[in-house]
């Protein structure tokens, strides 16, 4: 099948389309009905289909002669601990612990809770709560008490699953007492915690409320999955809000089940047997998707690793765990590959490890640079991929699909929309833009399935979040544009559009060029007031270890390269050296913190910030621009 025939005809007979790709499924009943609209502008995909995505992950890859073949590796350097679970072994402790669940009063449509660090019981409860029909929230270990109690009074969960603590580098952080804070301030009081007690912390026990997970697993009786409507919800996944209340994005069964199995083989190329690694967190949207469903379904072995890209213990952590486990493709964020480059920059350390089993390697998640991209390239030898989705969208909107004859990839861009994804570009007006014309990156409706249809208690702001902006289409609050050959540009978030005496800039096209000078490790560049022009640039800009320029020098060439490639207009003349740069804990630069930072503004510390330290670092650093007003 060709990429080609494949995306035209999913533009013009997506119901059909997506039918074919079902039936690939072992549904308990297959679905009749594919495609269904609904009056306010969203979509039911397989309204009347029955399954259940636990039994597609674990019991259907058993049936299919996968059980002794290894379903989940687990690796933590922080901890020095390797596991690996058969696919038998991994269906015995999910069936096991789903029967714990039902035990504790946990049945169908009743919320859970998953607050827990990267071990594999993190993976077996989103499972054990599939298995039930329990729709489990998983938010990321470490979270503030409060943004943990947000969601909890959201979700309103039957259950509260952690551990005693998360391990960040050499940094015990203890879970319970942020639990515990959380329940005090929820207005929702979950019937029982379970936590998962791990060697470095004893958390301590509340009675009545808290069990140890151990020990009430003793007794546990496995349990049977059961069937669902594809249009049961599976999970919540809170995303950020402008209004500064989480956005419960659902994902339905059906719908995530026919798209990541459809993506694990024709975006990422991968067969049942291989090894993918997914490198994030459970606690993101890429931990359901890339770690636990899509790899599970797929047949294919998944590694949950519990470490970081440098640190744990060093630059090499990815390559050793690549050439132990024989990995086929992996997943991370440029971010990753930025921190390892700083350390070993001319991949020395790289070098020292077979590779050999690695076909390519894909990025996500924020813009990958292209001096990042052409590094990576060079010291891995292998194709490097970017691609981009969103939380809302649970799987890639534009991606090079290697799984397809006839996909291509074009460096600087994240590549051309996945079959499913009509995506266009709009005006302030809505009028649709030609090749090469940076506007709102749109995607015109249905969208396909897996794709979020509702916010979790709260259609009304789904609607209008999404689909009231541009009446036909599902807003994705990102800008760019689209090459006359259809290859995507995302160029930032709509608000990184600055604009500079009338003309509209966008900040990652600076970012780009200053990332490829030799010196620069990372960077962000944000738009700042200025009193005459409106907004001009601002770079903040992390040296590679090592590197001895000067501000001034470096100020020199990087306003020279900018005028060159982009011209006079864009006004780039400032720029500031620091130490690191704000990120949340999954790797992105909190450029809304740095534009209310440059500008004067008050602002919340955001709960996913990595180090509350940093800011202060950059208020020093900032403290003697010119303020608005």
């Amino acid at each position: 099948m060709t990429y080609q025939h494949s995306y035209a005809q999913s533009i013009a007979d997506p119901a059909a389309f997506w039918a074919e790709q079902a039936e690939s499924l072992a549904w308990y009943r297959k679905p009749s009905l594919t495609l269904q609209d609904n009056p306010d502008g969203t979509h039911r995909w397989f309204a009347d289909g029955r399954l259940n995505s636990c039994y597609l992950a674990l019991d259907r890859q058993i049936e299919l002669g996968r059980g002794e073949q290894l379903a989940l590796i687990y690796d933590s350097p922080v901890t020095g601990v390797q596991q690996a679970f058969t696919y038998h072994q991994l269906r015995d402790e999910v069936a096991r612990l789903a029967g714990l669940l039902r035990q504790l009063g946990v049945g169908k449509g009743d919320g859970v809770i998953i607050y827990m660090p990267m071990v594999p019981q993190a993976a077996m409860a989103m499972l054990a709560c599939a298995r039930i029909g329990a729709v489990h929230s998983v938010v990321f270990g470490g979270f503030a008490a409060n943004e943990l109690a947000l969601r909890i009074d959201d979700a309103r969960p039957t259950l509260l699953l952690t551990a005693s603590c998360g391990l960040e580098f050499d940094r015990v952080i203890e879970y319970k007492p942020l639990v515990d804070r959380a329940l005090q301030v929820a207005r929702h009081q979950p019937r029982n915690v379970l936590v998962l007690q791990r060697p470095q912390a004893r958390a301590q026990l509340q009675a009545g409320r808290d069990l140890d997970w151990q020990q009430a697993l003793a007794s546990a009786e496995p349990v049977a999955p059961v069937e669902l409507d594809a249009g049961d919800p599976l999970y919540i996944m809170y995303t950020s809000g402008t209004t500064g209340k989480p956005k419960g994005i659902v994902r339905e069964n059906g719908g995530n089940a026919v798209a990541l199995c459809y993506a694990m083989r024709h975006i990422y190329g991968m067969q049942a047997g291989d090894v993918w690694w997914g490198i994030s967190d459970v606690g993101w949207v890429v931990g359901h998707s890339l770690i636990v469903y899509g790899p599970l379904m797929s047949g294919c072995t998944t590694v949950l690793y519990e470490g970081k890209p440098i640190r744990t213990p060093d630059a090499s952590a990815y390559w050793r765990v690549v050439e132990q486990y024989q990995v086929s493709a992996l997943f991370c964020a440029p971010t990753a590959m930025r921190a390892i480059r700083k350390e070993d920059p001319d991949g020395e350390r790289i070098r020292k490890h077979d590779l050999s089993s690695l076909r390519q390697l894909f990025l996500a998640g924020e813009k990958l640079d292209s001096s990042t991209h052409e590094w990576l390239e060079r010291v891995t030898g292998k194709p490097v991929h970017d691609h981009w989705w969103q939380t809302e969208t649970g799987w890639p909107v534009t991606a090079p699909c290697v799984g397809l004859e006839g996909s291509a990839a074009r460096p600087g861009s994240s590549n051309r929309a996945v079959p499913g994804y009509h995506v266009r570009v709009l005006d302030d007006d809505g009028h649709l833009l030609g090749p090469d014309q940076q506007g709102s990156i749109v995607i015109a409706l249905p969208l396909p399935p897996g794709c979020s249809q509702t916010l979790w208690g709260d259609h009304e702001r789904y609607l209008q979040a999404y689909l009231q902006t541009y009446p036909g289409y599902y807003h994705t609050g990102d800008g760019g544009y689209l090459d006359e050959d259809g290859f995507v540009y995302i160029m930032g978030r709509t608000d990184d559009v600055i604009n500079v005496s009338g003309h509209r800039l966008s900040t990652g096209e600076m970012e780009d060029l200053v990332a490829r000078h030799p010196a620069v490790a990372e960077c962000a560049v944000i738009g700042v007031h200025d009193e005459i022009k409106g907004q001009v640039p601002l770079a903040l800009v992390v040296l590679k270890d090592g590197e001895g320029i000067a501000e001034a020098q470096l100020l020199v060439e990087l306003v020279g390269s900018v005028r060159e490639e982009i011209g006079a207009l864009a006004c780039f003349n400032q720029v500031r050296l620091v130490k690191r740069l704000p990120k949340t804990r999954s790797g992105k630069i909190l450029r809304a913190v740095l534009r209310k930072i440059a500008d004067g503004q008050a602002y919340v510390p955001p709960s996913t910030l990595d180090d509350p330290a940093v800011l202060g670092e950059i208020e020093a650093v900032l403290a003697d621009l010119p303020r608005a007003g």
